[in-house]
């Protein structure tokens, strides 16, 4: 029980310091440095494109983790962690400690949509981490293992005084951004097969038939609702889900 309280408690600050991180550092230093002067019409343009991509980006990963936490999944008691000690809910998929929730049949497709564009975010901003760092510390990416041993040496040179703090601290973002954006989109890709198969994280790993034999479309349907590309670029809520059927899906 300790332990899984420290979890939904840890795993939450993790992911609020990281995206507060983030924003500091692109609109304090990213931004600043890659466009050092906005006066001219076109760099102007290039500075609005990439702020209004990154707002665009995170609002939505913003949206989407609220819409999670706002739309639970049901269960029939309240417990902290409810996908892990409650014993029944409804199309329980697994717990995610970064939002403190179960995933299930009211939060899967917000939960899905969060995973691409969190990973699309740090994506984004690893890709402005290089040009920051190709700018202002002349560093070259050229070199295909420049990536492998960049974190490495940059912590030599720190300890030896060759470079700054901040410069260090850019490097280590920049592999927190490639964990989180590569570990989100697997995990992504991963739900969205399980949804197409009908088919639930908990029921694979018990190893479980699938009942469903709906086919795949309609399977997404019911996660994604007929407004999908409506809540592709907005968190918004898509899918009425109803307490008719609610006896009919509810597992332990």
């Amino acid at each position: 029980m300790l332990k899984l309280r420290l979890l939904n408690a840890v795993a939450p600050a993790y992911f609020f310091t990281a995206t507060a991180v983030t924003f500091i550092l692109h609109f304090c230093f990213f931004i600043p440095t890659i466009f050092p002067n906005p006066d001219t019409s076109s760099l102007r343009g290039s500075t609005t494109l990439h702020t209004v991509v990154f707002l665009f980006l995170m609002f939505n990963a913003l949206g989407n983790y609220t819409m999670t936490i706002k739309y639970p999944a049901e269960s029939a008691n309240e417990t902290v962690v409810p996908c892990v000690l409650a014993k029944v809910i409804l199309k329980r998929d697994h717990h995610c400690f970064f939002t403190g929730n179960c995933i299930g049949n009211k939060n899967m497709r917000y939960f899905i949509m969060f995973c691409i564009y969190t990973s699309c975010t740090c994506l984004y901003s690893l890709v402005l981490g290089v040009a920051f760092l190709t700018v202002e510390y002349s560093i070259s990416f050229e070199n295909p293992l420049t990536f492998l041993t960049l974190l490495p040496l940059s912590t030599g040179y720190f300890f030896m005084g060759t470079i700054s703090g901040l410069q260090l601290f850019v490097v280590l973002m920049l592999y927190v951004w490639l964990g989180i954006g590569l570990v989100c989109a697997g995990f992504c890709c991963q739900q969205v097969l399980l949804v197409a198969r009908g088919q639930t994280w908990c029921q694979m790993q018990r190893g479980q038939l699938v009942e469903n034999r709906s086919p795949w479309t309609t399977n997404l349907k019911d996660v994604f609702g007929t407004r999908w590309i409506l809540g592709l670029i907005l968190p918004v809520q898509t899918v009425e889900t109803g307490t008719d059927d609610t006896d009919a899906h509810k597992q332990d």
